[in-house]
């Protein structure tokens, strides 16, 4: 059965896509499987090749691909462009990688053999492929979600099966397609369009190896209870964000307010890692508020297909209705909304939201403790550095924080204190291909990118072998 994708730009179907079948996507698995078989034994070379590949026969549908992007979520297709120059720079990043993350890692040799016995002892560790790796991915970053985990998997041994949101329900189809034009053998990577009934059914058949998944911590405990009803196997989870700031008065000051509004309202919010609380300074409180919502004032809002917008729609009328609901708690609970609301031609429709920045807020209300997941935000002021931090730590999530000042080894000590998977010093609303993607507390657990992302898609095999 054909399945509508509306758009959040005028309410209208953009697209159709299928949901498999549980025989189908059966079928899908088996073929994966066997595929994985002689896949597992391939060189690093030959894997790096294929995803490098990939990338290229992605790019040849660069345009197409963005504007479907940009009409099925919303997102200005500037940024859908800049989507896809990102996921090239994290594969080839990961590519990098991954000879020497995968490689044998050799131990030194005991000196003497054990019991006495003749002959010399050798040890190593070796990296081997899980087997089938089901991502399951968010359709916020529908290019840059499912990359982490699929290119990871395809450079380890496994086979990928993506399970995208129905919002992007095409994209799973976009890289499949571009991994098979690249030469990936049949059902290496596979779109994998299913029903959370059929993907219930074969996590109960164990189906899979392992399980990634990117999305809300709520979404992420039901994957979590299904994945563990009758498995032992891994389960990473990336899940909701509040991610604060902390503005120090030694700040790069015009740097930060442009890179703080930037982090809080780049794809109207729907980031995990967007900016969605700041604590700033009394120092140069009046003059950041004043300045940021100056900086907010020069978003453009329209049509996310017109070049020139910078702030699109969000996803769809519940996520609009949601936020809106958020916002109007906060005000109802004493939070002022700058400039009494800043002064934004809204396009028609209902997913269209203006940027909301509050002050006079608190830890009570929800814009200062649940994910937002859009274009509003919440400044708060605070006294000193371990007040902030305090404040920063007051929270179920931990996924980023970032801390804006130019003493560095003031930072590097007020970071050790966060509780955050990734602390920034002057940036924030970034993911480096090198360092692990990790979250604490309610934000999930497991890890992606970097070395230690590649080898969490493997299991180790230890070698012990005594030569006679």
């Amino acid at each position: 059965m054909s399945e509508p994708i509306v758009s959040p730009i005028d309410g209208q179907v953009t697209a159709h896509f299928e949901y498999l079948s549980l025989e189908r996507a059966q079928g899908r698995v088996d073929a994966a499987r066997e595929a994985q078989r002689d896949w597992g034994r391939t060189s690093i070379a030959t894997r790096v090749a294929l995803c490098l590949g990939m990338l290229d026969a992605f790019e040849r549908k660069l345009e197409s691909h963005a504007q479907a992007i940009s009409k099925m979520m919303g997102k200005p297709v500037t940024e859908a462009r800049g989507e896809a120059r990102t996921m090239r720079a994290r594969v080839q990043a990961l590519c990098a990688l991954a000879p020497a993350a995968l490689a044998d890692e050799h131990l030194s040799e005991p000196e003497a053999p054990a019991l006495g016995e003749p002959g010399r002892l050798r040890r190593f560790i070796r990296r081997e492929p899980v087997g089938v790796v089901l991502d399951i991915a968010a359709w916020n970053y529908p290019l840059l979600v499912p990359m982490s985990v699929v290119v990871g998997a395809v450079l380890a041994g496994d086979a990928a099966l993506i399970k995208h949101a129905p919002q992007t329900g095409l994209v799973g189809a976009f890289l499949a397609d571009a991994f098979a034009e690249a030469g990936a053998p049949a059902g290496l990577v596979a779109d994998f369009m299913c029903t959370h009934e059929t993907v219930g059914a074969l996590l109960d058949a164990r189906a899979f190896d392992q399980v990634a998944f990117t999305g809300s911590t709520r979404g992420g405990g039901e994957v979590q209870r299904a994945a563990a009803r009758a498995n032992f196997f891994p389960v990473g989870l990336e899940l909701g964000g509040k991610d604060p700031a902390l503005v120090l008065p030694d700040c790069d000051f015009e740097f930060t307010v442009a890179n703080l509004v930037e982090g809080a309202f780049y794809n109207a919010g729907q980031s995990c890692a967007a900016v969605e609380r700041i604590y700033v300074h009394a120092e140069i409180w009046d003059r950041f508020v004043d300045a940021f919502q100056a900086q907010v004032a020069g978003l453009r809002m329209g049509d996310p297909l017109d070049s020139a917008t910078t702030l699109g729609p969000v996803v769809d009328p519940a996520a609009a209705s949601r936020i809106r609901a958020q916002v109007d708690a906060a005000r109802s609970a004493g939070a002022r909304e700058l400039g009494g609301g800043l002064d934004f031609d809204c396009p028609r429709g209902d997913c269209y939201l203006p940027p909301a920045v509050f002050v006079d807020v608190d830890h009570s209300m929800a814009l200062m403790r649940e994910e937002t997941f859009g274009p509003a935000i919440g400044l708060m002021k605070v006294d000193d550095a371990g007040a902030g931090i305090d404040r920063m730590n007051d929270s179920p999530y931990g996924l980023t924080a970032s801390i804006w000042s130019r003493d560095d080894a003031r930072v590097l000590s007020l970071a050790a204190e966060v509780q955050a998977g990734t602390v920034f010093q002057n940036r924030c609303d970034y993911l480096d291909p090198e360092l692990p993607w990790v979250g604490t507390k309610d934000s999930g657990h497991g890890t992606s990118l970097s070395h230690l992302g590649l080898r969490a898609l493997t299991r180790p095999k230890s070698f012990h072998l005594r030569t006679r």
